[in-house]
C-alpha cells in the first residue's frame, strides 16, 4: 500500500463526492492517513459515523480543519465564499485547499482572495457524478477512469499541483489542467446545459393537464427516463453550478436554441437531409464516447 500523500484531509461536505472520496482513503488507502468530515447537519455526520467512512467528524469547519494538511471544498459552490471566510485563519501554513465544484472561475473569485498566503490553493474538478447524493450515495469506484480537471491560478506552487495529480490518479482518474474560463466553457456544453434542458423538459411535462400529464408518466418511453434522471439532481448544487457559470451557460444556450429553431424548420417543410445529417452526427458523437471509453 502506498504512503500516504496527506496526514489529514479533511472534507467540508460529505455528499456524493466526499462521500466517495472518504471511501476510497478507507477501502484502498495512500491518500491520507486520517480523514475528518464536517456537513451542515448533525443528522449528515451521524450518519456518516454508522457508516464507518471517516475517522472523525466535526460539527464546526474551524475545527475540522484544524491541522489539516488538505482541505477539500466539497458543498455547493454558491457556500464556497462562506465556507473559504470562516476556515482561512484556521488553515495550517502549507495546507493544500482544494475543492470539487463543477464550476471554476466563480471558485477562483470567491475562494482566491481569502487563502492566506502560506496555503496553496489548487481548484478541481472530478467529471464523475450520479443523480443520488447525500453520504449513502458514494462509492469508492466512482472515479475509476474519469477525468479531473485541475484549474490552478497563475503562480500556484508546482509540488502542490503535482500533489493534487497523484491524489486523484490514487482515486483512479484520469488528470489534467486547464484555464479556468475554458473548463466554464467546456462544461457549460458537455454537462450544465444538458442539465438545464433536463429539468426543462421535465417541469413541461409537469405542466401538462390532468390526462396528458398521467399519460406522461404512464407511457413515459426511454428516451424521457433518460431525461428524468439527470433531473433528479441535487437542486441546490444545480441551482448553484447555473447562477455561477451564468455567461458560459447563456452562450451555449443561445447556441443550442439557434440548432433547435434550425432543426423546427427542418421538419416543418420536410428537409429529410438535414434531419438525417444532425442524427447521424449524433451517432458519430455517441460512439466517440464509446471509443474514448467515457459513455
Amino acid at each position: 500500500m502506498a504512503e500516504p500523500l496527506f496526514r489529514r484531509l479533511a472534507l467540508l461536505g460529505i455528499g456524493l463526492i466526499g462521500s466517495s472520496v472518504a471511501r476510497v482513503a478507507r477501502e484502498r488507502g495512500g491518500l491520507a492517513a486520517e480523514v475528518v468530515a464536517c456537513a451542515k447537519t448533525g443528522r449528515t455526520l451521524a450518519r456518516v459515523l454508522e457508516l464507518g467512512i471517516v475517522d472523525r467528524v466535526e460539527e464546526s469547519p474551524e475545527k475540522a480543519v484544524a491541522g489539516a494538511d488538505c482541505v477539500m471544498l466539497c458543498a455547493p459552490v454558491g457556500a464556497y465564499a462562506a465556507l473559504a471566510q470562516t476556515i482561512a485563519p484556521h488553515l495550517a501554513p502549507g495546507c493544500i485547499l482544494t475543492d470539487v465544484g463543477s464550476t471554476k472561475q466563480s471558485v477562483i473569485r470567491d475562494v482566491g482572495p481569502l487563502v492566506p498566503e502560506a496555503v496553496h490553493f489548487v481548484p478541481a474538478h472530478p467529471l464523475a457524478g450520479t443523480e443520488f447524493s447525500g453520504p449513502d450515495a458514494g462509492f469508492a469506484a466512482l472515479f475509476e477512469g474519469r477525468w479531473c480537471l485541475l484549474t490552478p491560478p497563475a503562480g500556484t506552487d508546482a509540488d502542490a499541483v503535482e500533489r493534487m495529480a497523484e491524489f486523484w490518479r490514487r482515486c483512479g482518474s484520469m488528470v489534467t489542467t486547464m484555464e479556468p474560463a475554458h473548463h466554464d466553457r467546456v462544461l457549460a456544453i458537455v454537462s450544465h446545459l444538458p442539465h438545464l434542458i433536463a429539468f426543462t423538459i421535465c417541469g413541461t411535462a409537469d405542466d401538462l393537464e390532468g390526462e396528458s400529464r398521467q399519460e406522461v408518466m404512464q407511457f413515459a418511453a426511454s428516451g424521457f427516463r433518460d431525461f428524468t434522471r439527470i433531473a433528479a439532481s441535487d437542486p441546490v448544487m444545480w441551482r448553484d453550478v447555473f447562477l455561477n457559470n451564468r455567461e458560459a451557460l447563456l452562450e451555449m444556450l443561445a447556441r443550442f436554441t439557434e440548432d433547435a429553431q434550425a432543426m423546427a424548420r427542418a421538419v416543418r417543410w420536410g428537409d429529410a437531409a438535414y434531419i438525417e445529417d444532425r442524427i447521424l452526427r449524433g451517432r458519430k458523437i455517441r460512439q466517440s464516447l464509446i471509443d474514448l471509453k467515457q459513455a
